[in-house]
């Protein structure tokens, strides 16, 4: 189905965040530089941060000990100190990607309901969505501490579909990820890819996907 049979065959949206919306690696490479100079820990280069961000900030932080040689008993005191350190910058080192605003008030202009859908913390996404001036755009927020699993598990989609009234299979999913993909088709989704954004370091063409996209304003 071509990009615009999909848009004519959809009344709703779920959007991702990192990576799709906003480049946030700079708030990722900031927060997590703070939190292990606060733990005495060496730093792990930008490009470990890019291809690991994308599954929740557990798993950032749990990989990111892993990759530096601590001891796994050291998550908890660095979990506090990430979640200070991230709430500090949150935003500050974030850039939108180009056409997603522009994609955002178009979509609305068809009189979708809009929900973000992402594996970041309910509160930090509301936070950012509030900063980068998008919040208004959204009817629901769906951080990755809002059900009891995450993307790649579909019960995000299905979830966050059943609180717009959207049909899942008319409901179209937004993302940059193969999280995004396998979750949008478990949960009976139509899936488009932006080409930018982080994917964990793969190319994203070859994540299966109903389409492609250079920017979200593409769409429309």
């Amino acid at each position: 189905m071509s990009t615009a049979a999909l848009m004519a065959h959809c009344r709703a949206a779920l959007i991702d965040l990192d990576g799709t919306l906003c480049d946030t690696l700079g708030d990722f490479v900031q927060a997590l530089s703070l939190t292990l100079a606060d733990l005495q820990l060496p730093a792990v280069p930008r490009a470990f941060i890019e291809r690991t961000i994308g599954k929740g900030s557990e798993h950032l932080l749990r990989s990111t000990l892993a990759e530096v040689g601590a001891e796994a008993g050291r998550y908890d005191d660095a979990w506090a100190s990430y979640q200070r350190r991230y709430a500090e910058i949150n935003g500050l080192y974030t850039q939108l990607y180009p056409g997603a605003r522009e994609g955002l008030q178009a979509l609305r202009a068809r009189g979708w309901p809009l929900a973000c859908v992402t594996n970041k913390p309910t509160a930090f996404a509301s936070v950012l969505l509030a900063r980068t001036g998008l919040a208004a755009q959204f009817d629901e927020v769906c951080g990755g501490d809002r059900y009891p699993r995450r993307k790649p598990d579909p019960m995000p989609l299905v979830e966050t579909c059943r609180r717009l009234g959207a049909e899942p299979a008319r409901t179209l999913m937004v993302g940059d990820s193969r999280n995004d993909a396998e979750a949008a088709r478990a949960a009976g989704c139509p899936v488009v890819l932006v080409t930018y954004g982080y994917n964990h370091g793969e190319p994203v063409r070859g994540v299966p996907a109903d389409g492609y996209i250079d920017r979200i304003d593409a769409l429309v």
